[in-house]
């Protein structure tokens, strides 16, 4: 036991020497390929996040690695890094870092971040946004949206946005100020337009107006007055496939003009800023609207001419049908005196008939009433005879009596015992006796 004491080293001892053995066999600084997580920075401005690395199919994490970017090397790096991609350096993101590799005896392993390379990240994120476009071709589903027609009256619109975006009043204030006094119908549905949340949120809103899509003839998606960098979550799958197989046409203006998001791709229009998605809304009215008037006017003239034509045919017609209907109307009532002479005499002809029949009816109902009557009376005497043959009266003048006990009709000598008391029924009276004995 004393042995093994004096063999082992304290906790500090051991990680220095962990320590030791890193500087020694890891001296240099590497370039490692990582995606950010966790990413946070404290009020001295020092980041701390975690670096992991996950399987390209399953999305297991393979490994981890905590991280320290100090505050003199985060503020240029995350500056040059945003001017690079126009992405602010956050979670979620696929990087390449230079970094040393440091061991505390407190605080173990980590990895000091001294330096990034910003367009491995743009690569990334160019790749990811090709493998969504990819991933929605091949699912059929990446021009759903954009085939749907735009409705010709097309002034019911559901938003999501902001609710306190500058975007957002400059859409609405833009639709509202439209030049040709068109009105339009919006309901905004709140959500988070930009940072990590963004994507769930509009996702929610969309789902919400699916509940009421009978009501909208479209979908207006607009951003304003953010920092567009944080453009992210428009190339996400989920939200990417959720807009391209919504059943309404989706109008997208979120405040970018340099690059083109997968949201803007799958949309059925995308236009740069609100207030452009205003502008076409009120100009494909505007142009529904020139239509229609256009469409009246040629239908009030073309009516007009149409009515002309018609009314000097009928002119024409009217002349003719004048000269033939004034034969014809003779024709008809020689015709019409005619029937009524063949009409008079049939109906003579019916009625003596049917008089005749009804008469005929009359002999022989009556001679069917009166044969059913004598049949019911020779029935009802046989069945007199019958009841008087049957009746209790007769039974016992054939030498037939009623036996009672107490009461109760007697039907078997069983039920009989000595000394019991009994009355019998004659036809012409009754007696009363008393058992001696019974005999099977």
């Amino acid at each position: 036991m004393i042995s093994t004491q004096q063999s082992s080293v304290s906790l500090s001892e051991l990680n220095r020497l962990v320590r030791d053995v890193i500087r020694e066999n890891f001296p240099d600084t590497y370039w490692v390929r990582a995606e950010t997580s966790d990413v946070r920075q404290n009020r001295n401005g020092h980041c701390y996040l975690e670096f992991i690395e996950k399987d390209p199919v399953t999305q297991v994490i393979l490994a981890r690695a905590r991280g320290t970017i100090w505050a003199n090397t985060f503020q240029m790096l995350s500056t040059f890094f945003e001017g690079e991609t126009g992405q602010p350096f956050t979670s979620g993101l696929k990087v390449l870092v230079r970094v040393s590799v440091e061991f505390h005896e407190i605080y173990g392993f980590s990895l000091n971040v001294v330096d990034i390379d910003p367009t491995f990240t743009v690569g990334e994120m160019a790749k990811n946004r090709l493998l969504v476009l990819k991933r929605l071709e091949e699912e059929g589903v990446l021009t759903l949206n954009k085939e749907l027609p735009l409705p010709e009256l097309c002034n019911r619109i559901a938003v999501i946005s902001s609710p306190t975006a500058a975007g957002y009043e400059d859409f609405c204030d833009q639709l509202a100020k439209n030049p040709y006094g068109l009105v339009f119908y919006t309901k905004l549905f709140p959500a988070i337009m930009q940072g990590e949340k963004s994507e769930p949120s509009i996702i929610a809103a969309l789902e919400k107006i699916y509940a009421y899509r009978h009501l909208f003839d479209a979908v207006a998606i607009i951003r304003g007055g953010g920092a567009t960098s944080e453009l992210n979550c428009f190339d996400s799958y989920l939200l990417a496939t959720h807009c391209a197989q919504f059943p309404l046409p989706i109008v997208v203006g979120i405040g970018h003009e340099r690059d083109v998001t997968v949201l803007d791709i799958v949309a059925h229009t995308r236009a740069k800023t609100p207030t452009a998605v205003a502008e076409f809304f009120i100009g494909h009215l505007a142009r529904s609207f020139t239509e229609l008037v256009d469409l009246e006017k040629r239908l009030v003239t073309e009516s007009r001419e149409y009515l002309q034509q018609e009314k000097f045919k009928l002119s024409i017609l009217s002349k003719e049908v004048y000269h033939l209907s004034t034969g014809f109307i003779r024709n008809q009532l020689a015709s019409i005196r005619e029937t009524a002479f063949r009409l008079k005499h049939l109906t003579n002809r019916m009625i003596q008939f049917l008089q005749q029949e009804e008469k005929q009816r009359n002999l022989r109902f009556t001679h069917a009433v009166k044969q059913r009557l004598q049949n019911e009376a020779h029935g009802l005497l046989v069945h007199e005879q019958y009841i008087r043959m049957v009746s209790p009266q007769n039974i016992l003048k054939r030498g037939y009596t009623l036996t009672w006990k107490a009461g109760k009709i007697v039907t078997s000598a069983a039920k009989l015992q000595p000394d019991d008391v009994i009355e019998t029924l004659f036809w012409d009276g009754k007696i009363e006796s008393q058992v001696k004995k019974s005999k099977e």
